[in-house]
């Protein structure tokens, strides 16, 4: 790989996640394409569709920045019938009639709304969330019991998309916060309906700043890895999103007398407020980000350097 398309490649790429892959198999097969080191930013169970936001090069390092990013979701719940993963992917565990006039529109809205705000959910017993060192569906598939802790999670709003009383399913879309499991939430849903149900459909429209409508699927970017004009548009520089995360004012410039002291990671006075910057030689070239606290800037993200 050449110099050039190694820059050309550091930053965010959004790929939009189909049925059957792990978010683990998009970043193998992404690193495989471009033969660097590849992240993601939210993982998305292999049932589940949508926005994968996938970190590529210099671009692992961004993680930190985009940790605590809300999500969007459209999520199909299915009434009457509860498994024991709480999605599509597990065995049906229980069934329960649907009053069907629990599903008129208005008492469904009303429901849904109520889950509006700051709130505390259990986990689903198949999940990743470590108890004592292991994943809780470790213990699951052991069938060993163990205490979830309950954890505060926020939904900022919730929207009806469609009821389908013939299939005893609802369509809803949900903003929430990170760490919200939308397979707990579905559940919670159903109980209030005076049933049970089991999430069997999600597709993530939104992370973030990121939206679906700029994702690639993954055979596109493998058709055209190595156009370097098609990789230009699609992937996001890590200068961009600072931009875009920041504001396009968050902007630090450094002379060259410095900027040695910058890139071996001395902290340089800086008369600016607090916050995340991009750095800037004289020249107006990209060098990379730092974070200002008490007058000091501390380099944080090199770009082309050390």
């Amino acid at each position: 790989m050449t110099e050039n398309k190694a820059k050309i490649i550091d930053g965010i790429i959004l790929i939009n996640k189909e049925k059957g892959y792990t978010s683990h198999d998009i970043v193998n097969k992404i690193k495989h394409m471009f033969n660097v080191k590849v992240g993601h930013t939210g993982t998305l169970d292999p049932n589940a569709t949508g926005l994968l936001p996938i970190l590529i090069g210099k671009g692992t390092k961004l993680s930190y920045y985009l940790i605590n990013h809300d999500k969007e979701y459209e999520v199909t719940l299915k009434l009457g019938e509860k498994t024991d993963t709480a999605d599509a992917e597990g065995r049906v565990i229980q069934e329960q009639n649907v009053d069907k006039t629990s599903l008129k529109k208005q008492n469904v809205e009303n429901i849904l709304k109520s889950f509006i705000g700051k709130q505390m959910q259990t986990p689903p017993i198949y999940s990743a969330i470590k108890v004592n060192g292991k994943k809780l569906y470790e213990y699951a598939r052991k069938n060993i019991e163990v205490e979830i802790k309950p954890r505060e999670i926020e939904v900022y709003d919730i929207k009806l998309i469609k009821i389908d009383e013939e299939k005893n399913e609802i369509q809803f879309v949900v903003h929430c916060s990170k760490g919200t499991y939308i397979r707990s939430l579905c559940e919670d849903i159903a109980e209030k309906l005076q049933t049970i149900g089991f999430m069997k459909e999600l597709n993530r429209t939104k992370v973030g700043i990121f939206n679906i409508q700029d994702s690639i699927k993954l055979e596109e970017l493998n058709q055209n890895k190595e156009d370097k004009k098609f990789l230009n548009e699609h992937i996001i520089s890590i200068e961009n999103l600072f931009k875009r995360l920041y504001g396009d004012k968050n902007k630090i410039v450094i002379n060259s007398r410095k900027i040695e002291l910058y890139l071996n990671g001395t902290k340089l006075t800086q008369p600016v407020p607090d916050g995340q910057y991009r750095v800037y030689d004289e020249n107006n070239n990209f060098i990379g980000t730092g974070s200002v606290q008490n007058k000091l800037l501390k380099r944080e993200i090199v770009v082309g350097g050390n």
